[in-house]
């Protein structure tokens, strides 16, 4: 049994349950195949190799040729680790792996965050800045870096400016809301990591 999947972070949106508002992100997991199965005879290791089709391709039915040429015909190409040989998967077939999750289940999700560029201590670190009265000229700069013990040595982990953003991170035990098989997407409670359009990796909780 395959236990995640890879799928495209549409965006947020609100369900309603019970006279309460629950939050959730959709994610789409349309237009994606399977182009090979990695066994540990043959290859060393148990896996799935999955693609997604390009924009243009999507809604065709799968054809053999698009093996030869991978770059032309899909967008994303990507392994799902397994334990044991896959049963009931075959070269081709469409990816339905989100099938085998229910509502009320809790999954990890992968992704990369969204990238905000060079960013100052107060947003990157959530540094509180200097005061703002008695004359305090301090504004949003990150203070003394220095260390009394050595002459200009800074302190390792110090937080400083720079770039933020664009990190692979993981949200672990959010709820499965909803899956909708009709329009292959899934809508899990909360926010994930990415902005809109991302791709992203669930899986069932470890442990």
């Amino acid at each position: 049994m395959v236990s995640g999947f890879y799928g495209k972070k549409i965006g947020m949106t609100q369900l309603f349950s019970e006279n309460q508002v629950i939050p959730v992100t959709i994610i789409d997991v349309s237009s994606w195949y399977v182009i090979d199965i990695k066994t540990q005879e043959r290859d060393g290791y148990c896996a799935v190799q999955l693609a997604k089709t390009r924009k243009r391709f999507e809604g065709e039915v799968f054809a053999p040729e698009w093996l030869k040429n991978k770059k032309h015909y899909f967008l994303y190409v990507r392994e799902v680790r397994l334990t044991q040989a896959p049963e009931g998967v075959i070269v081709g077939a469409a990816v339905d792996f989100f099938k085998s999750f229910a509502s009320g289940e809790f999954v990890d999700v992968t992704g990369v965050t969204k990238g905000c560029g060079f960013a100052g201590v107060m947003r990157k670190h959530n540094y509180a800045g200097g005061g703002n009265s008695h004359g305090n000229m301090m504004g949003r700069r990150p203070g003394s870096i220095g260390s009394l013990t050595k002459s200009g040595h800074v302190i390792k982990g110090k937080g400083l400016p720079g770039h933020m953003g664009v990190d692979k991170r993981t949200i672990q035990n959010l709820e499965v809301i909803k899956v909708i098989t009709e329009s292959n997407a899934i809508a899990i409670k909360g926010s994930v990591p990415g902005k809109s359009g991302s791709l992203v990796f669930v899986r069932k909780r470890l442990g």
